[in-house]
């Protein structure tokens, strides 16, 4: 009776934890039994002693930020200098080619890349419309888009028709879902977790991207009276091979001759929870694209107004301690010998996952970059459960499994493959 009188009803269907805390707690708990356990869980960098990978350049300028910079609020919107920075780390130097062409560039301070998503899902759509996701993503996704009143609908995350020629991008079915919104919404959204997508560590190839992004252009064009807004959560994007590969694609397409409608907005998502290992600082933020400088300009205003009306104001130590690193030559170089380091690490954790997944026969789905490999399987509970016979604790989601390789130890690989091998019987 207390709970029908107090929450709300959209309050009174938040039940149960989140599924990725509620395996790393299992995982702790098998610790503290004394067992010799494998976390495949949490989506944190790890070194291979088991401690929090920190990229000791930015932990530096951290422990000599001012006082001032410690304790005092940051603008609603963001520093100015970590505005600037944040246009950088996600489109890196093709930024100044795209303005150059006559693109506006805007940017937004959020707590971490989850605040750049909530910006765009309050924004961006009316009530009661669906965002556009591929089958296989993020789980929090659904958290942020129903939070906000808006559901969602899915397209498969690899091709379902080889004749496309296309590696991992599934045109038609991306093509038919995005006409299916336009025919019933005024406006339409899609989120694209690339490169290093989360759960699976697929990255799409050059191709891939252009054909995305014109399929996406072409709906625009042709659906002149919907508003299209296309955003790229890439915050893993600085662990991959091509960090900057959609700013790379966008200016292709553009010296190509590819028409830019009105109706199109490409945003970024972007985090530095990975990239300088600041996740506790929640730094991110949202970053716009488009022609029309009063556009940009518009939200910009929009996603400050939002800011204040839900956080206030983003971490102002993160901020500063990331401009104080890329605002310096030296450091700046420092950080990306020591993020390279980190790169090595999983770079080399995939490379043995993958070698003995194959040996052992192991049907694991294309994975190259980032945090995470994916196994595709109707019953993810199910293994995950009977990997923990062996003590290695993976994270079931919708439609698989979720390795985390950026927790696990190299030496402990094998012993994930074994696992897996034993679940699949």
């Amino acid at each position: 009776m207390a709970e029908r009188l107090l929450i709300n009803e959209s309050g009174s269907v938040k039940k149960g934890s989140d599924t990725i805390f509620a395996w790393w707690a299992r995982y702790q708990e098998a610790v503290s039994q004394g067992r010799n356990a494998v976390n495949g869980t949490i989506g944190a960098l790890l070194e291979d002693d088991g401690n929090l990978a920190i990229n000791k350049i930015v932990d530096s300028e951290i422990r000599k930020a001012p006082e001032n910079d410690i304790a005092s609020y940051a603008p609603l919107s963001g520093l100015p200098d970590f505005l600037d920075l944040a246009k950088s780390l996600a489109l890196g130097e093709i930024r100044d080619e795209l303005q150059e062409l006559g693109f506006s560039i805007g940017a937004t301070a959020s707590p971490g890349g989850s605040g750049a998503l909530y910006l765009a899902a309050n924004n961006f759509l009316e009530p009661g419309q669906n965002v556009l996701l591929r089958d296989r993503h993020w789980k929090p996704y659904s958290g942020f888009i129903q939070n906000n009143g808006l559901g969602f609908v899915t397209w498969p995350l690899l091709p379902q028709n080889e004749s496309e020629g296309l590696e991992y991008f599934d045109k038609a079915g991306f093509e038919s879902m995005l006409q299916q919104l336009c025919n019933g919404q005024s406006k339409v959204m899609a989120w694209i977790n690339d490169p290093a997508h989360n759960p699976t560590g697929l990255s799409m190839t050059s191709n891939d991207r252009y054909e995305c992004l014109n399929s996406f252009v072409e709906s625009a064009v042709n659906n002149a009276d919907v508003g299209h807004t296309l955003l790229i959560d890439s915050a893993y994007s600085l662990y991959a091979d091509e960090p900057f590969g959609w700013a790379e694609t966008i200016l292709e397409s553009l010296k190509s001759g590819l028409f830019w409608p009105e109706n199109l907005l490409i945003c970024f998502a972007i985090s530095l929870s990975k990239s300088h290992t600041i996740y506790g600082l929640r730094t991110g933020a949202l970053v716009s694209l488009h022609p029309d400088e009063d556009l940009i300009e518009r939200i910009n205003s929009v996603m400050g107004v939002t800011a204040r009306q839900t956080w206030s104001a983003t971490s102002r130590l993160g901020q500063y301690s990331a401009c104080a690193v890329h605002n310096s030559e030296d450091l700046g170089e420092k950080w990306s010998i020591e993020r390279d380091r980190l790169s090595g690490l999983l770079y080399s954790r995939r490379n043995k996952f993958i070698s003995e997944c194959k040996s052992l026969g192991i049907p694991i789905n294309p994975t190259m970059d980032g945090f995470f490999a994916w196994l595709e399987h109707d019953e993810p509970e199910k293994i995950a459960e009977k990997c923990t016979d062996k003590d290695v604790y993976l994270v079931p989601l919708q439609g698989g499994i979720r390795i985390g390789l950026c927790a696990i130890p190299e030496e402990q690989i094998s012993r994930v493959a074994e696992a897996l091998a034993y679940a699949l019987g």
